[in-house]
């Protein structure tokens, strides 16, 4: 078969960009790779491996700023831990009525503060309420897949930035202790939506007024409803919810409803890394205003 622009190969077959076009017997062309003959040269883009990688003295080629972005990573992660950790063992100024801190729900200690959960367990007066549950939302967060590429990169330089070398000489990925628990992720995800349930739940509760009248809204109020509605939209973002509602099918258009579910998730997790930034400063910040209330160093407005 004669192609324009190609050249003649054997069996009345042309070539063309180094492809074979073959005429079958019953006029079927097909397509086939050129057999190689002689010496290949390495590195010169016909396919070949190179013979070894560039040795590059430095570390990068790189002449911005590569650094300033998991600079300011580690620093907000470490804030956040220091903040967090100093009020889980605290132990104190975590209710006002009607607010508690996301930080203390659900406490379930008979030594907490309201009456907001039922009391599950006496525990020892020494331990904070805190530590009983902030096991779950933390294990979330800290084996979520953005949260995984954020410290990796900031913490332990693997690698600090795109196209910027690592200092590790070896990587065996999550396959090992103490990594292999990051497999859990989906069990700490239904946790997570628990814990959603109830922080929605304090959110309600705090309609009410000091006397436990309905009817009422604060600012609280409002602090308490946005920092629930951000950890939803933080959830459901997840990589992992996006795998649940429509992982595992061959089909979509024989699941509508999953694939509707599925469509709706991917979209909310094109931002999941904002989300899970708001939603940290979020539990901070709603716990920090409870603070400041249950320490009587502000008071609540009242709208209603």
């Amino acid at each position: 078969m004669d192609v324009g622009g190609t050249e003649r190969g054997v069996g009345g077959g042309a070539r063309r960009r180094g492809v074979f076009l073959r005429t079958e017997p019953q006029g079927v062309v097909t397509a086939t790779a050129p057999r190689r003959t002689g010496a290949v040269t390495p590195g010169r883009g016909d396919g070949g491996p190179a013979p070894r990688r560039a040795s590059i003295a430095a570390r990068t080629l790189r002449t911005d700023q590569w650094w300033f972005q998991p600079l300011i990573t580690v620093v907000a992660l470490v804030l956040f831990i220091i903040y967090s950790t100093f009020r889980a063992f605290q132990d104190a100024h975590y209710f006002a009525e009607p607010y508690i801190s996301p930080f203390y729900s659900p406490c379930i200690t008979t030594g907490c503060e309201g009456d907001t959960f039922p009391e599950l367990i006496t525990g020892p007066s020494w331990i904070s309420p805190a530590l009983y549950i902030l096991v779950f939302p933390l294990g979330f967060r800290l084996t979520c897949y953005y949260y995984r590429k954020a410290y990796y990169r900031s913490f332990w330089l693997s690698p600090p930035a795109c196209a910027v070398a690592e200092p590790h000489g070896s990587y065996s990925g999550e396959t090992r202790f103490p990594l292999i628990f990051q497999n859990v992720h989906r069990y700490f995800f239904y946790a997570g939506l628990v814990f959603n349930l109830i922080l929605t739940y304090d959110a309600v509760v705090s309609f009410r007024d000091e006397t436990g009248a309905w009817g009422h809204m604060g600012l609280g109020t409002l602090v308490l409803l946005a920092n629930a509605g951000l950890l939803w939209l933080y959830s459901l973002s997840c990589h992992s919810c996006r795998h649940i509602v429509g992982g595992r099918l061959n089909h979509f258009s024989r699941h509508p409803l999953r694939y509707r579910f599925w469509t709706v998730v991917s979209r909310l997790n094109a931002n999941h890394m904002r989300f899970a930034w708001v939603s940290l400063f979020g539990v901070a910040l709603a716990d920090l205003y409870v603070y400041l209330l249950a320490a009587d160093v502000i008071t609540d407005v009242r709208f209603f």
